[in-house]
């Protein structure tokens, strides 16, 4: 069954949402109070170009939250477990974001733009609001704020050409994460090498809202020889790539340690940290939930609109988060978070879909 969404002014637009409708976006979800495509109609196409070419993604609702001041390094540490105490300009970093209790509530990459500037990159929970109760009950002197900064992403084997076409050659020197201010004929961006895929690529950081359109219609054009064309974090790909998805792939509870986050958290750090306690006491424990890839048998499975449970035997053991069919190894691959008392060959894996129970055997990630 089709659906639609309601477009309206209520709902933040993008300021490549014009771009994105002439492109022929045919769908959308809302990712940060904000519309983000999530298909143009070709999904086949869309996978084709990411794995084999050059794919184009408007990921604006990638929100950015702003940390700046003198207390602004104090208030990123004790926001994240992980130790930023070697933390350069230009660099990013991937840091997990804990509540008291020790459960992730987002997994945003943090970047550094001065000693006294810190953008954080967020997936889809209301992190500002978070980091300004905390600055203000620590009454640090730091201002947090959202900038005027939307990432449009180029992904793909060939993102690297047409970053080059339209940079020169240095793009290609940053390393992962690592980024640089630029202009691009007179628009102001930030150029990272980073992306929610394993393909390869780029974000362009747009930092004038009014300049959407023009930055879109320039990487088009400068794309168009590679067969660059629309698209948006490919469902299948980042299944296949084992990539964590804030809020589909964990539960409200789970620790850094039963998501794979746990080389992040540093306990041994003296700094103080949000969740700290708690962290250590689950260290200590154990996690009691793993995350791991499944091989899900019988035919092609779409992709899941709830999640279903994983049962070994009669035992209720866990959920799956998310399935896709992988068009590569001709099989379905899911990511789900289940008992850590589950041995990784165990033989009597199910998961109950609503057209019955299929049989899963779990595998390393990322599956390709």
């Amino acid at each position: 069954m089709a659906f639609q969404i309601g477009i309206g002014p209520r709902v933040r637009k993008s300021p490549f949402y014009d771009a994105t409708v002439k492109a022929g976006v045919a769908g959308f979800t809302i990712y940060n109070h904000m519309y983000m495509p999530v298909s143009y109609g070709d999904l086949a196409g869309e996978y084709d170009r990411l794995i084999n070419g050059v794919s184009m993604w408007d990921v604006a609702a990638e929100r950015q939250v702003e940390l700046k001041g003198p207390d602004a390094f104090k208030l990123a540490q004790y926001l994240t477990p992980r130790n930023l105490s070697r933390f350069v300009v230009g660099q990013g970093k991937y840091v997990p974001i804990c509540n008291h209790q020790g459960h992730v509530i987002n997994d945003p990459i943090c970047l550094k733009l001065a000693e006294d500037q810190y953008w954080l990159s967020i997936a889809d929970s209301d992190v500002l609001l978070w980091a300004q109760a905390i600055a203000g009950e620590k009454k640090f002197d730091v201002e947090v704020r959202e900038p005027d900064a939307s990432p449009l992403a180029i992904q793909g084997p060939k993102a690297e050409q047409v970053v080059a076409d339209l940079f020169g050659a240095w793009p290609a020197k940053l390393k992962y994460f690592w980024f640089r201010k630029a202009k691009l004929d007179g628009i102001p961006v930030l150029v990272a090498r980073s992306g929610w895929s394993k393909q390869g690529g780029f974000e362009l950081y747009l930092l004038d809202a009014n300049k959407g359109t023009q930055l879109w219609d320039r990487v088009a054009k400068a794309g168009k020889k590679y067969g660059i064309g629309p698209g948006c974090p490919n469902y299948i790909e980042r299944v296949e790539s084992g990539l964590l998805s804030y809020g589909a792939d964990n539960a409200v509870d789970s620790t850094p340690y039963e998501i794979g986050l746990g080389k992040y958290v540093d306990l041994d750090q003296r700094t103080a940290f949000i969740g700290k306690a708690a962290l250590k006491k689950a260290n200590e424990d154990g996690p009691q939930r793993k995350t791991v890839g499944l091989i899900v048998a019988g035919r092609a499975l779409k992709s899941n609109e709830h999640r279903w449970r994983v049962f070994k035997g009669k035992r209720d053991v866990g959920m799956m988060g998310v399935v896709a069919y992988s068009p590569r190894l001709k099989k379905n691959v899911a990511l789900a978070q289940i008992a850590t008392s589950v041995k990784d060959d165990a033989s009597d894996l199910t998961v109950q879909t609503p057209s019955g129970a299929r049989k899963a055997i779990i595998t390393a990630v990322p599956f390709i």
